[in-house]
């Protein structure tokens, strides 16, 4: 991607290893470059943002660089966590990365980097861009993370550059390595940041009332209790508390109204899969000329890019998928691709019928 020759570059350091070798990189090709920690979380007893930040001062100081730290708590819980609660209260599974991204990183954080007279914003993700800020596929496809940016705008990407973009992490590694920093073997951070390392029913469980209802099977007889709708999810299978001899137990289905989860046993019930699902509200990098249109799709990370067909029916948008999509769960998102191009995505707000209401056999392949 284009730029000056020399530019004002504010880093988003997280502590570990990507954003490290990110400002190293800039660094490296001559630019003024600016470490900028960002704390969302107070609770710093389960979140690691103290140790985060003291990692982020010992590289800047390796570096030689400048750096700040910058509080958006507040911002945070009202803009990303205030969601994230309602949506599991509706029984939905939101994605609070992809918020914190398009809410938070790129926009609040983004702002505030401008606003210091940067020319760019960088981040240690594993994406890339060109000239026309649209969002392209990380090198790595076992890294790629186009998929949790799909909702950050255009214009903005024409300012942020991803110095990595184009490394594999093996290769991200070596580099913090050969240059001695002390975030080249530091474990990469999984899940959210706020929850640290508690369980995730017992984090939730502080803002959301535990209401127990029935575990049912699909043809309603009852076969245990649950702690609260909101804890589940499509295709869970651990902390069900069902047992007996058969297969393990998995989430099928969910009714809010009744207070009921679903459950049957295998991982291949035809309940869990549909060939189809619904959104109303896509947000665009680049919006395709005309729909139908036939697209790669993501409905989690790290899945293989699977065929579709989006088109517009009855002011919504419906996906149809070629195969079936396994444990697809409202809230979460769809992310739309055209070779190694990311357009954009939205909120999967309805499931088509799955298998089992459609008395449809799954094809062999999914046998497994």
């Amino acid at each position: 991607m284009g730029m000056k020759e020399k530019a004002k570059i504010i880093v988003g350091m997280s502590g570990g290893v990507d954003s490290s070798v990110a400002a190293l990189l800039l660094k490296e090709q001559g630019h003024e470059v600016i470490g900028l920690f960002m704390k969302n979380w107070e609770d710093d007893e389960h979140c690691p943002a103290e140790k985060d930040y003291q990692d982020v001062a010992s590289i800047c100081q390796k570096l030689g660089i400048s750096y700040y730290t910058v509080n958006f708590s507040q911002e945070y819980w009202e803009n990303v966590f205030k969601d994230f609660l309602e949506d599991y209260e509706k029984g939905l599974t939101p994605n609070p990365d992809i918020l914190c991204n398009s809410e938070i990183k790129f926009k609040v954080f983004f702002e505030k980097a401008m606003a210091l007279g940067a020319d760019y914003l960088a981040t240690g993700h594993y994406c890339q861009t060109n000239d026309e800020g649209l969002l392209l596929k990380g090198a790595d496809p076992n890294k790629d993370q186009s998929y949790f940016l799909h909702a950050v705008d255009r214009e903005v990407l024409k300012k942020v550059l991803f110095p990595i973009g184009h490394l594999e992490k093996s290769q991200v590694r070596q580099l913090a390595l050969e240059n001695d920093l002390i975030t080249h073997n530091k474990k990469d951070s999984t899940g959210i940041c706020f929850i640290g390392e508690r369980k995730f029913r017992e984090f939730l469980s502080q803002y959301i009332k535990k209401s127990q209802g029935n575990f049912e099977l699909l043809n309603g007889e009852v076969v245990g209790k649950h702690q609260g709708l909101p804890f589940y999810t499509i295709g869970q299978r651990k902390g069900l508390g069902l047992g007996g001899p058969g297969e393990p137990w998995y989430v099928v289905g969910k009714d809010l109204r009744k207070n009921i989860v679903q459950v049957a046993r295998g991982r291949v019930h035809e309940a869990l899969f549909t060939e189809e699902l619904y959104t109303t509200k896509i947000h665009w990098i680049r919006k395709p000329n005309q729909l139908p249109i036939s697209l790669k799709a993501k409905i989690r990370y790290r899945q293989k890019d699977q065929d579709c067909v989006l088109e517009e029916v009855e002011g919504a948008f419906k996906v149809s998928f070629d195969k079936p999509q396994r444990a697809a769960a409202p809230g979460q998102f769809i992310v739309f691709y055209e070779g190694n191009e990311c357009l954009g995505g939205g909120v999967i707000e309805r499931v088509g019928p799955n298998y089992y209401q459609m008395k449809k056999e799954l094809p062999e392949s999914f046998i497994v």
